[in-house]
């Protein structure tokens, strides 16, 4: 019996289709889920798994929030309570706001009929999608 292959895992922007990528930013606002920063700010948005994916995360949109590159990259796997107080200290506001706005956004369905509409009928979508918008 041949055994089955690996799955292989997308790295980069390649583990997500761009249009739930996209549908998830404007769900989010175009905001890091956790400090707040737009891309009116110079913020590069991403995203970040509430349950680290090497913890058995999903790519699902209720696992999935709109971040900076600055609050993905010092998170990393820690978990979100801890790292809102390191945020909190930083945006000056209470760990328990930044949690509470991270569970209205996972709350929030994303529109993905909308993104792909958007995306067919905007010049640029994917510079914002790609990061690529500085």
């Amino acid at each position: 019996m041949a055994q089955a292959k690996p799955k292989k895992r997308l790295q980069g922007m390649n583990w997500i289709r761009k249009e739930k990528r996209l549908a998830i930013y404007m769900r989010d606002g175009l905001a890091c889920a956790y400090c707040g920063c737009t891309v009116e700010d110079g913020a590069r948005l991403s995203l970040d798994h509430i349950t680290p994916y090497s913890h058995g995360g999903k790519n699902t949109a209720d696992n999935l929030v709109t971040c900076c590159s600055k609050c993905n990259s010092s998170r990393q796997d820690r978990p979100m309570e801890e790292f809102a107080e390191k945020v909190a200290g930083y945006v000056n506001v209470a760990p328990a706001e930044i949690i509470d706005h991270v569970n209205d956004c996972l709350a929030r369905q994303i529109d993905v009929k909308e993104a792909k509409s958007i995306m067919a009928r905007r010049a640029g979508w994917t510079d914002l999608v790609n990061n690529n918008y500085k």
